[in-house]
């Protein structure tokens, strides 16, 4: 993901500063993110007889080591679903447009807690399974993004998504005996099997060439078209993932 590397900019603080650094955000809390405060530490820990043969510290290394320390804290106290209400609270006074689980779900916010979810990577639009929310943050233009650990990855590949356009209920995969639930002009989810990567892509139905099968195996064809290169494929059943109504 295109942010990985400031995640993995940070350099190896010693045990010191970082005990030091524990201490600071359990007194100060949020405080410990401003610029100048970070300034002053990393000046410090530049500046100190342990850092000897070691490179030195910078504010923005110092700052994205309390981001993440916050990202932990706001994960251990779930606060998600409390984002999620304020999501919902700011909708109702800015837009009159929602994310589809919340304008079906809206006053409910606690049984999202107990949905699946799937969010869409920004560097490569392709849609992964959430394993978990980590933090959230409402934009100054009122927008809220939440952090996701993808399932199967690790905190590198961690991303900030906007919940608007970027988070939705998991799409469902479809059996055999379910494939008169395909419609042309559907968005479904398709499996993307190219040489180089393979990938889950939003796309349209264009064309269904339905054959008289068993309850076991499906040998329809349906022609899609893919949402972000518009490429049409011709694909199985078992490719396709339907949303949910």
């Amino acid at each position: 993901m295109d942010d990985k590397d400031s995640w993995d900019s940070l350099s190896e603080f010693t045990l010191a500063e970082i005990l030091e650094m524990e201490n600071m955000y359990k007194e100060l809390g949020e405080e410990t993110l401003d610029k100048e405060f970070c300034q002053k530490l990393a000046s410090n820990f530049s500046c100190s007889s342990n850092r000897m043969g070691k490179s030195a510290v910078t504010w923005e290394q110092v700052q994205i080591w309390f981001q993440e320390k916050q990202m932990e804290t706001q994960s251990k106290q779930s606060l998600l679903p409390m984002a999620l209400q304020l999501f919902v609270d700011l909708s109702d006074a800015n837009s009159t447009k929602q994310p589809e689980f919340l304008q079906r779900r809206k006053g409910t916010v606690e049984d999202l807690k107990d949905l699946s979810f799937e969010a869409r990577s920004f560097k490569d639009y392709a849609w992964y399974d959430v394993e978990s929310f980590l933090a959230y943050r409402v934009l100054s233009t009122g927008e809220l993004e939440v952090r996701v650990r993808y399932a199967g990855f690790g905190k590198e590949e961690d991303e900030w998504v906007n919940v608007v356009k970027e988070v939705r209920e998991r799409s469902i995969p479809l059996e055999p005996s379910e494939c008169g639930m395909v419609e042309i002009g559907d968005l479904v989810l398709c499996y993307l099997d190219r040489e180089n990567y393979q990938l889950y892509c939003d796309a349209r139905v264009v064309d269904i060439q339905r054959q008289s099968h068993d309850s076991k195996i499906c040998t329809c064809i349906f022609e899609v078209c893919f949402d972000h290169d518009y490429s049409k494929e011709n694909v199985s059943l078992e490719r396709i993932c339907r949303r949910p109504k």
